[in-house]
């Protein structure tokens, strides 16, 4: 008699997360390129690493957030370069 039921398939949670980690990279890279490049282009940067460390499925979003995050960081120095300043306006 058996009391438990056997799992017929395993449960990829650490996929998961990591294929999660290279979609929050991206839309965080994306979203960096307008505000807060300063916070979300690091994150974005991290987050795809770790993603690509982790062997994510969604290479390409984790390449993508890692590019936008370095280019986040990018459009800072250009703009702090332009104003002298920290922040940037329009």
């Amino acid at each position: 008699m058996q009391l438990t039921a056997q799992a017929t398939t395993p449960v990829r949670t650490g996929a998961r997360d990591a294929d999660g980690m290279a979609v929050a990279s991206f839309i965080l890279g994306l979203v960096g390129l307008l505000v807060l490049n300063l916070f979300l282009g690091p994150i974005a940067i991290v987050l795809a690493s770790v993603a690509l460390w982790r062997g994510t499925a969604r290479r390409g979003r984790a390449y993508l957030g890692l590019g936008l995050g370095v280019a986040d960081l990018l459009v800072l120095v250009a703009f702090m370069q332009f104003d002298s300043t920290v922040s940037w306006s329009f």
